[in-house]
């Protein structure tokens, strides 16, 4: 085997063995001081590099575990599938229904955004609107994002907030909270989505706060929160054919 390819292995077994890893360790592996000569390696493994921590551990896509987001968290270290913080976000925002306030972002990757956002606009590479009183960033293609922003203005018209634990106040007098009496008018699947949709707004461990809210298992909140992001939802109708109220008629006297 070359010497370029042991190399290139012995840093490969490290991050196998590791899963991230650190420039002080790579370096450590290969016996060199030199950035330069690391990068040179990484470079033939296709390597990763974490969006936080300033891009500080490295990993490799085989060793990765991203969710359906294209986000993996280890051992409070975020890596993502777009690589950077600004491509990430660029990437979320862009493939949103309807674009993401700063605070949404903050939840979705679990760390501060406000350098990136700006930094993004100043590039043109997204695009910002108030709703609100709030800045909203949506994707930098003039159609798609003034789509995204007419969307949210709809959300925002029926209560775009984010559920918190509900005090004694939401409890009726028949010991039914509010959120069950709500629910109980929906259907499997609209329950389902909105679950999914709160979750999403809840983001890194929504299911499971939602789940234990809703009364849901948690596995129907991943299922309707999946079904949201791949914006595949058949609009089927709710009421059968012939069902509702039926026509009023005149009615005759008789003679």
């Amino acid at each position: 085997m070359k010497k370029e390819k042991l190399h290139s292995r012995v840093l490969k077994d490290l991050i196998l063995k590791q899963k991230i890893t650190t420039m002080p360790e790579m370096k450590v592996a290969l016996g060199t001081m030199v950035d330069v000569t690391i990068f040179r390696k990484l470079k033939e493994l296709s390597y990763l590099r974490s969006y936080s921590y300033r891009g500080k551990y490295y990993t490799l896509p085989q060793v990765a575990r991203f969710d359906e987001q294209g986000l993996w968290f280890y051992r409070n270290v975020h890596f993502s599938r777009q690589g950077s913080l600004l491509s990430t976000i660029e990437y979320f925002v862009r493939h949103s229904m309807g674009g993401y306030f700063e605070h949404e972002l903050e939840n979705q990757l679990q760390v501060g955004v406000r350098t990136a956002v700006l930094k993004l606009l100043k590039e043109n590479r997204i695009w910002r609107e108030k709703v609100s009183g709030r800045y909203l960033y949506c994707s930098s293609e003039k159609k798609v994002g003034k789509g995204q922003f007419t969307a949210r203005k709809k959300q925002q018209a029926i209560g775009d907030s984010t559920l918190e634990p509900m005090g004694s106040e939401f409890f009726l007098e028949e010991g039914i909270t509010l959120i069950e009496l709500f629910l109980s008018l929906l259907d499997e699947k609209q329950r389902r989505l909105y679950a999914g949709l709160e979750s999403i707004k809840q983001g890194h461990g929504g299911d499971k706060k939602i789940a234990r809210l809703f009364g849901l298992d948690v596995h129907t909140v991943a299922k309707g929160r999946k079904e949201l992001w791949s914006k595949e939802i058949g609009l089927d109708k709710v009421r059968r054919a012939g069902g509702g109220r039926k026509s009023l008629e005149k009615k005759r006297l008789k003679s």
